[in-house]
């Protein structure tokens, strides 16, 4: 039976249509949608997917959220964001309007990611916040250039129309969980804080480090949601292929669609949420947090390379080979990266590193264009430039440097790609040769 949840009005909001409205919160932390400050209504949470990215963690299960279409006044699910400058007074948030701020706050985001952290050595929800990123970003499609319909990272998957696809049941569980997050940390978008995350849980588990950047652009409204079917199936009649399509759509190649896989080293598959799986294992049994499920691995919540090593052997029946999963070592070409993986992790932590990073950007817009560097430079913005720094000497140029160089290049039509269609560096090097032979003439 489906578990009920009861929403219920909180302190008034400010809002367009009424300044009665108020922000509804889920029990248990989410808020998820604004309500007439004298609506009380129950949403009842379902659970059926069979998605690729169908691995879960130990949050207690409920399923996706049933559509309240009563009222035009509940169409969206949060307050559309607003930039603001958040300072801190004594222990307190205070916000002061601040045209000039970035998508979201490098200060916040450093904060968000220690409350992550947190929540990750109590909840042991790595697998669930994992997905929760990957199903966000998992929308993209390369052949569309206009934000926000070619989907992506943005932050979509908090709306109710996306979450209640099949391929997300029990991600309402990831937004209960991160939720009060997002509630301390306002000046972070969703979009932001699913990637880092996800990112977060990966590094956490014992996983590579991640090379992220931020500042992505939240949508508005759920009228902004991709449409359903755009995340890859667990189970198709011809993994192989189906895993190019939705992969190929995205422009990640076989490599990235190997390494990608290899997260299944964490988490497990619940029958009740994704139709695969055993209801429990001697893996699972016994937790941690809620107990159940069939994991890939017997260490379901440490990031390694037992992922390829299990499906490569195929000896523990209490082990989960999805069909996607043993397509790796069935394809010709997934097989190489697949035995590669097997053999050694630290290529595996390498290619994982930069294909999880490339995912978590696609379909992305950026506030600033280059993004915002958590671990870089001291403002975690970008590195300002001073040409003297550079112009003398062997000094390596820093990465954030690296990127800003890079995201100026593509900016005139450069790319990795692509060479731009101006050699500018021989323009350079005939305008030196004719101030060189005009000086010697006027020497002369």
């Amino acid at each position: 039976m489906a578990e009920r949840v009861l929403l219920t009005p909180s302190l008034p909001l400010p809002s367009r249509s009424s300044p009665t409205a108020t922000m509804a919160t889920i029990t248990g932390g989410a808020a998820v949608r604004i309500i007439p400050s004298a609506t009380r209504a129950t949403v009842s949470l379902s659970s059926s997917s069979r998605s690729f990215f169908s691995f879960s963690s130990s949050s207690n299960s409920v399923s996706s959220l049933n559509c309240l279409r009563s009222s035009p006044r509940i169409s969206h699910l949060f307050l559309d964001q607003r930039r603001s400058e958040v300072r801190v007074s004594s222990g307190r948030f205070g916000t002061v309007s601040n045209p000039k701020a970035f998508a979201s706050d490098p200060d916040q985001l450093k904060s968000a990611r220690e409350d992550i952290k947190e929540l990750l050595k109590t909840k042991f929800c790595h697998p669930l916040l994992i997905r929760l990123g990957w199903h966000d970003a998992g929308t993209y499609n390369k052949n569309i250039e206009e934000f926000p319909q070619r989907g992506g990272a943005n932050g979509s998957l908090r709306f109710e129309a996306e979450l209640k696809h099949g391929a997300n049941a029990g991600l309402v569980n990831a937004l209960k969980l991160l939720q009060p997050i997002k509630d301390k940390y306002s000046g972070v978008t969703y979009a932001d804080l699913f990637q880092l995350a996800g990112a977060t849980a990966v590094e956490e588990a014992g996983g590579p480090k991640i090379p992220m950047k931020y500042g992505r652009v939240d949508v508005t409204g759920p009228e902004q949601c991709p449409e359903e079917g755009r995340l890859p199936d667990a189970g198709p009649p011809s993994p192989a292929d189906h895993l190019r399509q939705v992969f190929y759509r995205m422009g990640l190649n076989d490599k990235e669609i190997v390494a990608l896989s290899g997260a299944h080293t964490l988490g497990r598959s619940r029958p009740d949420r994704s139709g695969w799986g055993k209801p429990e294992t001697k893996y699972t049994k016994d937790g941690p947090g809620a107990p159940g499920g069939q994991s890939w691995t017997a260490q379901w919540l440490k990031f390694d390379n037992s992922y390829f090593k299990d499906i490569k052997e195929k000896k523990d029946e209490d082990l989960l080979v999805l069909p996607t999963d043993a397509a790796l070592f069935d394809d010709p070409s997934f097989k190489v990266y697949a035995e590669k993986y097997a053999e050694d992790q630290e290529a595996f932590f390498k290619d994982y590193a930069e294909a999880h990073a490339k995912l978590s950007n696609l379909g992305a817009k950026f506030d600033p264009p280059e993004g915002i560097v958590l671990d870089g430079s001291p403002n975690a913005v970008g590195e300002k430039f001073v040409a003297a720094k550079y112009s003398s000497g062997k000094k390596e140029l820093s990465d954030a440097m690296r990127k800003k160089i890079r995201a100026e290049y593509e900016a005139v039509g450069g790319s990795p790609d692509k060479a731009l269609k101006s050699n500018y560096f021989l323009n350079i090097i005939i305008v030196i040769a004719v101030l060189a032979i005009l000086t010697s003439l006027l020497g002369n």
